[in-house]
């Protein structure tokens, strides 16, 4: 090569990375925070019962609050992969437990695509469903979990391991006490000492988030913090449980028929499930477990709280766009259920705030929006390029900048089985189950969805106008893996065999 050349070359070299540096600081940086398990109550959105939320509630005024937001998927995993793909599960095939790099590993997850961009990554917490071998480490600069034993065993969450506190004496709430209920940590709620609030998982996550905050970045960020509150146990801080009046708490509204116009597989499915309310009707103890869950509401508020005031104390307030999202929501006694796993508003209706440059302020949205639409949303605002895969939901970014643009439109939520799946917009809630049996709420009318209008003839073709939104075919659902058998550990690093027969012995 000729000096000429070679001096060309170099020139056009130092041109193109001076024309990325560029470019990439001019991309706004993201502060991606999720909760888990966190319904509608937060005080933002105006529902009874309601969350002592002031964190967050003050997020919603600075930006744009999305009141009729959906999940992408009915519990936590089905929604993490969906919102880290793009991609429903009726396209993965990740329903359930599926572990969607090992099923799909071409799918190209959202931090890859900001690292592509320029990006420095950032993660911790419950982004991606919280036991071993479910983290996407693909793409981050530095993904944090709190001990070395947790990078030696899987990357598992361990948010209530023998680091962290726990009330005592254990099992510590009423329900637990006589023994009955196999698996303590459901309903389990109750107070950790005030003085243990930092060894708290969620508490040094949030805190490793606001040191990240703290540090010079040379390049834009992504840095993603997942909450695992208010996922039970409901253990937290005492001064979180003192923020309410136990017998002020106002309780969802329950009606005593409310499964009677169920699909029969549904109806029984659900008859089950009610056992859990009853028995806490039984012990006078439902306003104690509801008290437990909005006690770790306002704690995951808390901790959104410190992330956001070292966020306004940073150089990076101006320049960073804030979203806010919860996996999925949570039923307590509506329509005789406990949890989540249902096609019904208490599981699909979310938190879901959007804050910063290119945000509207003060803004709420009444449209339908679905956590899916994130992944294309931020593509735009931050002027990424695409994913390989076709990403199903819709840039929300047009009307985050100005909510006159909004539009409804039907959303799609997949359930735990193929040709299962609600669709939702403002007006209606069409529900559809794999044996082809039907729900249908008109949600305007009935918000409580008390009133089925599936079998009544003068709805037929609104079933039909919705059920063209649901997709024409459903992908088989994805393997299931085990991990004591096909999760391989190799140091602080793993892989998944599928066809793995057991776990090799370490050396």
């Amino acid at each position: 090569m000729t000096r000429v050349l070679k001096f060309i070359f170099a020139s056009l070299l130092l041109s193109t990375l001076l024309l990325n540096a560029a470019q990439a600081a001019d991309k706004p940086n993201i502060l991606f925070l999720a909760v888990d398990d966190m319904n509608d109550w937060i005080g933002c959105l105006n529902t009874t019962p309601s969350a002592i939320t002031p964190n967050i509630d003050a997020l919603a005024k600075r930006g744009v609050n999305f009141t009729n937001a959906h999940t992408a998927g009915v519990y936590c995993a089905p929604s993490r992969a969906a919102v880290f793909t793009g991609q429903f599960a009726s396209t993965t095939g990740c329903y359930r437990n599926q572990v969607y790099f090992v099923n799909h590993p071409e799918l190209q997850p959202m931090q890859v695509t900001f690292q592509n961009a320029g990006y420095a990554t950032y993660g911790t917490g419950k982004l991606f469903h919280h036991p071993a071998g479910a983290i996407d480490l693909r793409g981050w600069n530095d993904f944090h979990v709190r001990t070395a034993r947790q990078r030696q065993t899987g990357w598992p969450l361990d948010s209530w391991s023998d680091e962290t506190p726990i009330p005592q004496p254990y099992p510590n709430s009423i329900c637990n006490r006589d023994g009955e209920v196999a698996n303590k940590w459901f309903l389990e709620w109750g107070k950790v000492p005030a003085d243990k609030e930092e060894e708290m998982a969620d508490t040094m996550r949030a805190n490793w988030v606001v040191s990240k905050l703290k540090e010079k970045h040379d390049k834009p960020f992504f840095i993603g913090l997942g909450l695992y509150a208010p996922h039970f146990p409901n253990y937290c801080p005492g001064k979180y449980f003192d923020m309410y009046d136990r017998d002020e708490i106002e309780l969802p509204p329950y009606k005593a028929d409310d499964l009677d116009d169920l699909p029969e597989n549904i109806r029984k499915m659900k008859t089950n499930r009610s056992r859990i309310h009853q028995k806490l009707e039984k012990l006078g103890a439902v306003k104690e477990a509801i008290h437990g869950y909005m006690a770790c509401m306002s704690y995951a508020d808390a901790m959104v709280g410190r992330v956001l005031k070292a966020l306004d104390e940073s150089p990076y307030a101006d320049n960073t766009i804030v979203v806010l999202w919860s996996d999925h929501g949570y039923h307590h006694g509506e329509k005789g259920d406990w949890g989540k796993h249902t096609l019904w508003e208490r599981t699909s209706n979310v938190p879901f705030i959007w804050a910063g440059p290119k945000v509207a302020q003060g803004q709420t949205v009444n449209t339908s929006a679905s956590l899916i639409d994130m992944y294309p949303t931020l593509v735009d605002m931050c002027g990424l390029t695409a994913p390989p895969q076709k990403l199903e939901g819709v840039s929300l970014a047009g009307l985050l900048g100005n909510s006159a643009h909004a539009k409804d439109r039907d959303v799609l939520l997949p359930f735990m089985e193929p040709n299962a799946y609600a669709v939702i917009n403002q007006k209606w809630r069409y529900i559809h189950y794999a044996d082809d049996t039907e729900e249908l709420y008109n949600v305007q009318k009935d918000p409580n969805e008390w009133y089925n209008l599936a079998e009544i003839p003068d709805f037929t073709s609104i079933k039909n106008q919705l059920r063209k939104s649901a997709p024409a075919t459903f992908a088989e659902p994805g393997a299931l893996l085990n991990s004591k058998r096909n999760l391989v550990i190799e140091g602080e690093k793993f892989h998944w065999d599928p066809s793995a027969k057991k776990q090799p012995k370490k050396k």
